[in-house]
């Protein structure tokens, strides 16, 4: 009886599992190593409302995917292994993995975590007298030097890559002079939205530089489209400023009276007869 109890209860969160993958077009999945109950628990707090997060059984999981029969939905199953957390959402995947590297806050390393970026101690005082701490420095490849007292490093020194785990001693350096190389929070590794698989890399946005490349081709397709005339409703106005422009020229040009070339017309008649003028003045005392 025990065990037919432990069947029907699986069998029954295996169904919740199935009626939450049928309720959202898209489904995350996030590794839970070394993510703390805290950072899970305030992500679930700011996430309320826009995205429904459960920590699940891969097996579970899988059991759910196959029921459903869905050959789309099947993508996701080589993705489940190890200790993950689902993200189930209506919100764009790009949208939810942004959401993900805003939360993340940076931190000192341990022995073993993994660097978020190229970690550059920069040149100037540590602000530690001299003593240990120079062989301590000097064994992670940091120059340095005695100046007023202090310990100094003589030069940017690069000491660990993007990506490669940071050992004892340099975690134990790191921490000494306040530079936090590590970041907590959580990464999406793939995303399912609506059939298609979208993995970790594929998900990160620069937003900054998709803005500037926007802008960027926006400015220049205003220009093409001005250079060839071609009218829309951002280009309309400026291609009727141009032609009011180059209408009022040939008519001043041809010598045709308008409200808007008269002005104009005036002006050049008073220009040519005052040069004319002076031309005919110049002229008197050589015919003299």
């Amino acid at each position: 009886m025990p065990s037919q109890q432990v069947l029907e209860e699986k069998s029954g969160e295996v169904d919740a599992i199935k009626d939450i993958l049928k309720g959202y077009k898209s489904i995350g999945i996030a590794s839970l190593q070394k993510v703390r109950a805290s950072q899970l628990q305030e992500l679930k707090k700011t996430m309320h409302g826009k995205v429904y997060l459960r920590v699940l059984k891969n097996t579970l999981m899988k059991l759910a995917i196959e029921e459903m029969n869905k050959k789309d939905l099947n993508k996701l199953v080589e993705y489940l292994e190890g200790s993950n957390v689902y993200f189930f959402t209506d919100l764009n995947p790009f949208k939810l993995a942004l959401l993900l590297d805003r939360g993340k806050v940076k931190t000192t390393a341990k022995a073993g975590d993994t660097a978020a970026m190229d970690v550059v101690v920069p040149a100037g005082n540590t602000g530690q007298p001299p003593g240990p701490i120079i062989s301590q420095l000097n064994s992670v490849g940091l120059p340095t030097r005695i100046e007023s007292g202090s310990v100094w490093v003589s030069k940017d020194t690069l000491v660990v890559r993007k990506g490669e785990e940071i050992n004892e001693r340099l975690a134990g350096v790191l921490s000494k002079l306040n530079i936090k190389a590590v970041e907590l929070g959580i990464s999406m590794r793939v995303v399912f939205d609506e059939g298609l698989i979208i993995v970790g890399d594929q998900l990160k946005v620069d937003v900054d530089a998709t803005r500037r490349s926007v802008e960027q081709s926006h400015q220049e397709a205003f220009a093409l489209a001005l250079g060839i005339s071609y009218p829309s409703k951002d280009t309309i106005k400026p291609l009727l400023q141009q032609a009011h422009m180059k209408a009022v020229a040939l008519a001043v040009a041809g010598a045709i009276p308008t409200k808007d070339t008269i002005g104009d017309l005036i002006r050049k008649a008073n220009a040519e007869m005052t040069s004319l003028s002076s031309a005919v003045d110049k002229a008197k005392p050589k015919a003299a």
